[in-house]
């Protein structure tokens, strides 16, 4: 039996505005913080409140569907990818915002059939902009189409990364590296603390480029298929595809834009839970 993708995306659209409603209505109240590999990687009681949301509302419809969640990795699961319907999913993308009550922190959701993304969503419930993509169909905010600025020119570009929730000594020294090399040359750098909302601002064209190591398929599955449909790319930091369980992602306006980035980038290599 196949998919009905449209009515799939009515289906989980619903849960995820109920996740957004959850987290909106606590982001300003005092949360419950644990730490996980880090004292600065954090779990809250309402990241995994959303994700069992999400997971049990699916699987009350799609009993058959896989998961990769951030929460349930980090509990222990081992997260694979397969052809089989696979939602994956980060409940609160931005955690330490929502912890600090900074209002940029997201639901993002996306569906992969044959490890190729049908469904993304993106939902910020505090700023109420809601990212949509269906593969082939575009990309839109609040119901809204919306495309990359295109922009080409690095010296004209606002980029966007992320330090991480690694204090690992390299990492670090890569991070800053980077960082220093690029703010000599881009129009601009931004960083929102959730990976998910800097992929949807180069979607809407308010960004240019965006650039992380350290990240999972998580964090950037649903965003990787609304810049593609906004117009964008979506590639490895070294200029191969984007593979979403490396770690590492590369998202610009342009392929011209990328290819001006690529070359100034110093390259680092997660592993698996780094």
């Amino acid at each position: 039996m196949s998919l009905d993708l449209d009515e799939c995306y009515q289906h989980v659209l619903g849960f995820v505005q109920q996740a957004g409603v959850i987290i909106a209505s606590r982001n300003y109240g005092e949360k419950t913080v644990v730490e996980k590999s880090s004292s600065i990687d954090l779990l809250t009681e309402t990241d995994q409140q959303v994700e069992r949301l999400l997971m049990d509302g699916i699987t009350g419809i799609y009993p058959s569907h896989k998961f990769i969640g951030e929460e349930e990795t980090s509990a222990g699961k081992k997260a694979e990818l397969t052809d089989d319907p696979t939602w994956i999913i980060d409940p609160v993308d931005g955690t330490m915002n929502f912890v600090h009550s900074f209002p940029h922190s997201c639901v993002s959701i996306a569906l992969l059939v044959n490890k190729q993304a049908e469904i993304a969503i993106i939902y910020n419930p505090m700023l109420n902009q809601l990212f949509t993509a269906r593969r082939g169909k575009g990309a839109f905010m609040n119901d809204k189409p919306i495309q990359v600025s295109g922009e080409t020119r690095l010296d004209h570009a606002l980029a966007t990364t992320e330090f991480g929730t690694s204090r690992d000594e390299e990492k670090t020294a890569v991070v800053l590296e980077n960082i220093g090399k690029l703010v000599r040359v881009v129009h601009g750098m931004r960083s929102l603390g959730a990976a998910a909302l800097n992929m949807a601002m180069v979607a809407l064209g308010g960004a240019d480029f965006n650039y992380e190591y350290g990240i999972h398929a998580w964090d950037i599955a649903a965003g990787d298929l609304i810049v593609r449909e906004a117009g964008g790319v979506c590639l490895d930091p070294a200029g191969g595809p984007l593979d979403l369980m490396s770690r590492r992602v590369l998202c610009a306006s342009s392929q011209a834009l990328a290819d001006k980035v690529i070359p100034l980038l110093t390259q680092y290599y997660p592993q698996p839970r780094d």
